[in-house]
C-alpha cells in the first residue's frame, strides 16, 4: 500500500513519513520527538540513583544465583550493546554471567573476533548454539519468497529463541540484554520491517507456503509464551543494564577496544553478513525504508550526533555499491539461490506481514498495556 502523504521529516530528528504513522505538531516536531522528551527522560536514570538501582539489582541476582554455576545469560553477538553488557555485568555488577551466542550462519569474522576477545578478556564461558544451517535457510528463502519486509526475523527467532529456551532448560532466572534508550529510544516503526515479537503463526504460515523442510529443531518460542509464561509462571526476568548508567557509543566503542582489543563496526547489526545486506540494500532498494533514520535519530535525542551530521549520513549509502553488489551475490549463493532467482525474487511484488496469519492485534494489545504500565517507554507502533 502506497503511502500517499506528502512528505515531510521531523525539524528534530530524521525520522520522517516512510513512517506512516508519524505524527508532526504545528512546528513540524514529531512524536518521536516528544515521546522522547516526555515520556522516557524524565524516567531515564543514569545517574547516582541509576547505579544504585542497577547495584540493588546486582546484589538480588547475586543472592538468588549463589551455588549455581551462572547467576544469569547475556545473549553475546559481538556488536557493542551486547558486548557492553558482559563488561557492565562482570565489571561493575560483579555478576558471573553465561555468555550465549547463537550461531545462525551470518557472522562476520570481526564478531567472532569479538566474542573470542571478550570471552578471553573477561574469563567468562561462552555456550554457542548452532542452528541447523538446512533449517535456518529453508526458513530464510520462504521468507525472501514471502515478499514482506521483515526479513531479518529468521535470524531474530533464532538468537532469541535459542536464548530463552536454553535459559529455561538450565533454570537461569535472569537475562541481561543489551536493549537500551541511548542508542534505541527511536524504536523502528512496524513497517520498516519492525514486527514486534516472535510470531509462530505468521513464521509458520509463511513457512508452509515457501518452505520445503520441516523444522525439526529451529528454536520458536512464542511471545505470548515468553512474555508470560517465562515471566510470570517460571518467573524468568529480563533486564536492561545499560539504562542504568552512562551509555555513549563512542566512549564504550573506546572502552572496548583500549581493554579487549575489540574491534568496532562501522554501523549497528553490522555484525550479521545478512543483517548488514539486509539493511543496507534489501530495505531501503526494494522497500524505500532506511533502519539508519532510527538509529541516527536515536543519536541525535540522546546528544551524540547533530541532526546534520545524521542528515548527511542518510544522504548516501552506508557501503559502496561494489561492495553490496558482491553481498549480494554472497547472499544468494548461501543461501542456494543463483544471483538471478535472488533478484527475481528482489524485483516481486512487495507484500506486507498482513498478507499472511499472524497475532499482530493480540502482540499490539500487549503493548499497550505495557506502555500503560510504563513497562515500554518507546513509541510502540
Amino acid at each position: 500500500m502506497k503511502n500517499e502523504r506528502p512528505y515531510q521529516i521531523c525539524a528534530k530528528t530524521i525520522m520522517d513519513t516512510s513512517d506512516p504513522n508519524i505524527i508532526f505538531d504545528e512546528n513540524g516536531v514529531s512524536d518521536y520527538y516528544h515521546n522522547f522528551q516526555n515520556v522516557i527522560l524524565p524516567n531515564w536514570h543514569t545517574d547516582k540513583k541509576g547505579h544504585e538501582e542497577l547495584m540493588i539489582m546486582a546484589e538480588k541476582i547475586k543472592k538468588e544465583g549463589k551455588g549455581k554455576d551462572f547467576d544469569c545469560i547475556i545473549g553475546l553477538s559481538g556488536g557493542l550493546d551486547s558486548s557492553y553488557v558482559a563488561y557492565v555485568a562482570k565489571e561493575i555488577m560483579g555478576l558471573r554471567p553465561l555468555l550465549f551466542h547463537v550461531d545462525a550462519g551470518w557472522n562476520t569474522d570481526k564478531a567472532v573476533g569479538n566474542i573470542e576477545k571478550l570471552c578471553n578478556g573477561l574469563g567468562l564461558d561462552l555456550y554457542t548454539d548452532v542452528i541447523n544451517w538446512e533449517e535456518m535457510k529453508d526458513l530464510q528463502v520462504a521468507f525472501l519468497k514471502s515478499q514482506i519486509a521483515d526479513q531479518d526475523l529468521p535470524q531474530d527467532y533464532a538468537f532469541f529463541s535459542g536464548l530463552y529456551r536454553f535459559a529455561k532448560k538450565n533454570k537461569i532466572k535472569y537475562v541481561l540484554t543489551g536493549g537500551n534508550f541511548s542508542t534505541e529510544c527511536c524504536r523502528e516503526p512496524e513497517e520498516w520491517g519492525g514486527f514486534p515479537g516472535i510470531d509462530t503463526m505468521l513464521v509458520k504460515d509463511i513457512h508452509s507456503k515457501f518452505g520445503k523442510r520441516p523444522l525439526k529443531t529451529f528454536p520458536l518460542v512464542d511471545i505470548l509464551s515468553y512474555k508470560i509464561y517465562y515471566r510470570y509462571v517460571l518467573g524468568m526476568q529480563v533486564f536492561k543494564p545499560l539504562n542504568l548508567i552512562p551509555y555513549v557509543k563512542k566512549d564504550v566503542e573506546n572502552l572496548l577496544v583500549e581493554k579487549f582489543g575489540w574491534e568496532p563496526f562501522q554501523h549497528k547489526h553490522h555484525e550479521s553478513r545478512f543483517t548488514r545486506f539486509y539493511e543496507d540494500y534489501w530495505l531501503p532498494r526494494k522497500f524505500g525504508f532506511q533502519k539508519r533514520r532510527a538509529h541516527f535519530s536515536s543519536l541525535i535525542l540522546t546528544g551524540q550526533m547533530t541532526r546534520e551530521e545524521a542528515m548527511d549520513r542518510v544522504s548516501r549509502p552506508e557501503l559502496t555499491d561494489e561492495f553490496l553488489k558482491k553481498e549480494f551475490d554472497y547472499v544468494a549463493e548461501k543461501l542456494d539461490l543463483t544471483s538471478n532467482e535472488l533478484q527475481e525474487i528482489f524485483e516481486g511484488t512487495n507484500k506486507t506481514f498482513h498478507d499472511y496469519k499472524n497475532k499482530i492485534k493480540l502482540i499490539r494489545l500487549g503493548a499497550k498495556a505495557m506502555s500503560v504500565l510504563g513497562l515500554e517507554k518507546r513509541l510502540f507502533r
